[in-house]
């Protein structure tokens, strides 16, 4: 029987429900600290550190341990593997040090981007294969919600039927194992700002892609009150002559939601994308000030656009730790703003506050295109979290592949 499925059981939807409560509850978002070992090389070379773990650690300490009062602002934290398992000088694991302050420890679980054969140099996201006992893993070591990042070119010819297919299937079964393991999905389909494309290009692909992605969890019964999508805010290309207006872009990201997203989703967490600090903010705040009905909460899961001022007045100096965390408050303050249409564009200046945060990238190799906190839910927040060791989530593409076109993806 074709319509015969399983949802969660009443308890784990109750659980689920809660915890995507919690993540866009008003006025918080998400920090994304889940760049991978390579993206904190490029990250620290830009500011003169050694990417060794414990420089890499020091870090995560110095965005975890900020004032308490971040929790005002801040919902929940993305990590990597390695920061999962990472302690502070004091010898409390990371996912304990949010816990205290009340904020949702979350892991990244996608094991990165790869080539999609006989593709116009598409890709398609790895790790699905052993996610079931890595999320199980993850549940026990104190993480709620999990995310997974899909990417979309826009070009000439693409994105292919093809790719958003491909990506919408997979995006849909790692929220399935997700829910499984009590852990709510972040569904990240990133339709990358790269290219010359315009705003209209940009709202056409974006609702062909949401579209294909909801489609895809109605057959495999993702459960929706359980869910968050991250997208990208719809945008022309960086290489785009068109200046849009906060405004222009906020309408069009608006349209393209209610034209694909339905309202049982709890909320849609924005993705910076390469945005400055402030252009985040007030794009971000332009959204949410659309006068047109908008049933989800709106909010942000910014990496780059919430730590680049903290990264750049750190410079890894231990003298200058104090300075970097009330850099990273005072951003996330104004995401905070920004996410219930509050923020005054230039209120918040900071040390990389207006400068585009596109110079993170990473290479992948592509065949050519004509190659064959809700008290009683049962969430528990709260709760203190045991750390561990849990399966190794190692990342990287495949090996042998031809050297084809070779594709600048915005790194998380």
């Amino acid at each position: 029987m074709t319509t015969y499925f399983y949802y969660p059981t009443k308890e784990v939807q109750e659980e689920l429900s809660c915890t995507a409560k919690a993540l866009v509850a008003p006025g918080k978002g998400l920090i994304s600290a889940d760049e991978s070992i390579s993206t904190m090389a490029k990250r620290f070379q830009m500011i003169g550190v050694e990417n060794t773990e414990e420089n890499r650690r020091l870090y995560r300490q110095l965005l975890f341990t900020a004032d308490p009062k971040i929790s005002e602002t801040v919902s929940g934290v993305l990590m990597f593997h390695e920061t999962l398992y990472q302690k502070t000088d004091g010898g409390m694991s990371f996912a304990e040090v949010l816990r205290k302050k009340g904020i949702i420890p979350g892991i990244k679980v996608d094991k990165s981007s790869v080539p999609l054969y006989c593709s116009m140099d598409e890709f398609t996201t790895q790790g699905l294969d052993d996610l079931h006992l890595r999320c199980a893993q993850y549940k026990k070591d104190g993480c709620d919600f999990a995310k997974w990042r899909s990417v979309i070119k826009i070009d000439r010819n693409t994105p292919s039927y093809q790719a958003i297919m491909e990506n919408a299937n997979v995006l849909a079964r790692y929220a399935t194992i997700c829910q499984s393991q009590r852990m709510v999905p972040i569904v990240e389909p990133e339709v990358l700002m790269v290219g010359d494309h315009d705003l209209d290009r940009c709202q056409k692909v974006t609702e062909a892609v949401l579209a294909a992605v909801f489609k895809s969890m109605s057959d495999h019964h993702v459960y929706l009150e359980g869910l968050i999508l991250s997208p990208s805010m719809v945008t022309a290309g960086q290489s785009s002559n068109k200046n849009n207006t906060p405004g222009e872009v906020g309408l069009a990201t608006i349209l393209a939601l209610r034209r694909t997203v339905p309202p049982a989703v709890p909320g849609v967490m924005f993705l910076s994308g390469g945005m400055s600090e402030e252009e985040a903010s007030i794009n971000l705040n332009a959204v949410n000030n659309v006068p047109l009905c908008k049933p989800w909460a709106l909010t942000f899961a910014f990496g780059r656009a919430m730590q680049a001022s903290a990264l750049r007045t750190w410079g890894g100096r231990k003298d200058n730790v104090l300075a970097a965390q009330s850099e990273l408050v005072k951003r996330a303050k104004a995401h905070s703003l920004a996410s219930i249409g509050k923020y005054i564009p230039g209120s918040v200046e900071g040390t990389a506050g207006g400068e585009r945060l596109l110079v993170d990238a990473y290479e992948i190799s592509a065949l050519g295109s004509g190659c064959g906190s809700g008290a009683g839910c049962g969430c528990g927040y709260g709760s203190g979290s045991g750390s561990g060791s849990g399966s190794g989530s190692g990342s990287g593409s495949g090996s042998g592949l031809s050297s084809g076109n070779s594709v600048m993806l915005l790194a998380n």
